[in-house]
């Protein structure tokens, strides 16, 4: 098997890879995860900085307007999260209930903040059909957790949440991308039980070098490490037939797989 990748193949994004059409209604990410690649593009274009990005900015434009049935599935939301602020989750609910009524698969995905997952199981219990819930769970560790996505719920709630969807009768799924622990077994073995249609896993894509603490260097190296093709190919080979696992092509093509 050959590493070797064309120049000229580019990374497929997560929203290309899971859905065929994604909307979002916010400005910026009170989670602040430290890999936030929307986070680093609205930097590099002066939209944001490290300190502004935690301030979610609801666009009401985006909000208020009619929402059409999309061919294919819609990833709601890709950039910014759901989360407990009262103004942001009653926007996002607006938004979540037009695209419903108009009959569109919705590819809910968040970092589960659990009362927003309940709120949302209450409110949307007659039309599940329609929902499949994607939550991001990168490690069982909740000290990995608070490095990386510093504002983000902790493990046990995002687990909590994840039950709770899937003893609702909700298609559930998860992504591990980023794989925040070394071997990203453990993690899905617990979350195994209550998925019901797929886990993604997939490294890092876009790890800073500059503007690095140094005390905090080392979080960055060991994560680096974790991309190196060998150590990506020992987890491929390691899950690739665990039932419902899906490798993010970020990861294939720095294996070289089609």
């Amino acid at each position: 098997m050959t590493n070797t990748i064309k120049n000229n193949r580019k990374i497929t994004s997560g929203t290309k890879e899971w859905a065929d059409k994604n909307i979002n209604i916010i400005k910026g990410c009170v989670n602040n995860c430290r890999y936030c690649y929307a986070k680093m593009m609205a930097k590099r274009f002066g939209r944001c900085t490290d300190e502004t990005w935690e301030n979610m900015e609801i666009r009401w434009d985006r909000v208020n307007k009619s929402y059409k049935k999309f061919n294919g599935r819609v990833m709601f939301p890709s950039s910014h999260d759901i989360v407990d602020i009262p103004m942001i989750k009653e926007a996002c609910f607006i938004v979540l209930e037009k695209l419903l009524k108009a009959q569109n698969q919705v590819l809910l995905t968040t970092k589960p903040n659990l009362a927003v997952i309940k709120d949302v199981i209450n409110h949307f219990n007659n039309v599940k059909e329609l929902i499949q819930f994607r939550f991001t769970i990168t490690s069982n560790n909740d000290e990995l957790l608070t490095f990386w996505e510093p504002n983000a719920p902790l493990f046990e709630e995002r687990l909590e949440s994840l039950i709770l969807a899937f003893n609702g009768g909700f298609k559930t799924s998860v992504s591990v991308e980023p794989f925040l622990d070394i071997d990203p077994k453990k993690v899905i073995t617990e979350l195994a039980p209550y998925v019901t249609e797929s886990i993604w896993i997939g490294p890092m894509n876009y790890i800073s070098r500059n503007n690095i603490g140094e005390e905090n260097r080392y979080m960055y190296d060991i994560i680096r490490d974790y991309t190196h093709p060998s150590h990506l190919m020992k987890i491929y080979q390691d899950l690739k037939h665990v039932p419902r696992i899906r490798f993010k092509d970020s990861m294939r093509i720095k294996l070289g797989l089609d």
